[in-house]
């Protein structure tokens, strides 16, 4: 397996990368190839068959909830985690 070495990462990027490792019970080389993995994962998903591409339906999908409050998925996830 190659090795990749990141060079000139800000500290805060460094700090929030040893949280997110922690919260998930990674080390922080764990949670890097995952993220690195997701993320390539996610380019390669096969486009919807009505023709309109993930980013067409993104943006139709921002539009049309334009205006409207968003809670973000990590606090409806915390959410529901402290509710157990």
């Amino acid at each position: 397996m190659a090795s990749l070495h990141v060079r000139n990462v800000d500290d805060e990027i460094v700090e929030r990368l040893k949280g997110r490792a922690k919260r998930n019970g990674r080390s922080a080389e764990a949670e890097h190839r995952e993220i690195l993995k997701r993320a390539l994962e996610w380019e390669k998903a096969p486009e919807p068959k009505d023709g309109m591409s993930w980013d067409e339906r993104a943006a139709r999908l921002r539009e049309l909830t334009k205006g409207r409050v968003q809670t973000p998925s990590e606090i409806l996830l915390r959410e529901s985690r402290d509710e157990r």
